[in-house]
């Protein structure tokens, strides 16, 4: 989260509302106005976007060329940094994202349902393999688009990553996303010609840079089709799945 040039201290808040389900996206009219408040004007931010929540507005910002999201009381008269979370399914509180830039980029597509979601996974993370042992269970309710997004501190993740991506047909490529981080030595030991290592850097590269451009912080990260981030929990447990 940004600071302000002249220090304005703004609380972190757990927002006890009942916030919309359905995002309406302000005119540019009012954004206009929001950015007329003296901290806006004093602080150099500019709107991006701005979605009203039903009880506050949620505006992508950039501050002195940083992005951010920050939440606006519908009075305009303070304003909230840090995470809002919906109090009815414990989720953070995010404005959608353009998933245009998504289109044809993913590694591949898992399932063959009709909601579609858009899934940033790491090969290496735990809660992202835990994830993945249940979308057997949905693989005829859902159609996911699958990203890569490597951690840093997860050593073998891009390494699992390029061998998954590398695989020759969707098929093979599912596969290899259940048992590549149980089969590491096979992993270790593929050996790519240089064109085609160039090319799969490249496309990882890409999906890492999509998934920083959606502020992608963490995997699991899901988004449904309107852009909204989605707990990987939640989504399973509308499927009647309890995860254990």
């Amino acid at each position: 989260m940004f600071d302000f040039t002249k220090k304005v201290i703004i609380s972190s808040l757990l927002l006890t509302v009942s916030l919309s389900a359905n995002y309406k996206e302000v005119t540019k009219n009012e954004v206009a106005q929001m950015e007329q408040l003296e901290l806006f004007k004093r602080a150099q931010i500019k709107i991006t976007k701005a979605y009203d929540a039903g009880s506050i507005y949620i505006l992508n910002v950039n501050v002195q060329g940083n992005p951010d999201e920050i939440y606006l009381t519908k009075d305009k008269k303070l304003v909230l940094a840090g995470d809002a979370i919906d109090v009815s399914n414990g989720a953070k509180i995010t404005a959608p994202v353009d998933l245009s830039i998504l289109k044809g980029k993913e590694a591949f597509t898992y399932g063959q349902g009709t909601e579609e979601y858009y899934l940033f996974t790491d090969p290496e993370c735990p809660y992202c393999k835990k994830l993945e042992s249940y979308l057997p269970q949905i693989a005829n309710k859902v159609k996911i688009k699958i990203f890569y997004f490597p951690i840093d501190s997860h050593v073998n993740a891009k390494d699992l990553s390029l061998y998954i991506m590398s695989q020759k047909t969707t098929e093979k490529k599912i596969a290899a996303m259940f048992d590549a981080s149980d089969n590491l030595e096979k992993v270790k030991a593929t050996k790519y010609s240089q064109a085609e290592l160039e090319k799969l850097e490249k496309q990882l590269e890409e999906q890492i840079q999509l998934g920083m451009s959606l502020n992608v912080q963490g995997t699991p990260t899901i988004f449904d089709k309107d852009g909204k981030n989605v707990i990987w929990v939640n989504l399973l447990e509308k499927f009647g799945i309890e995860v254990k």
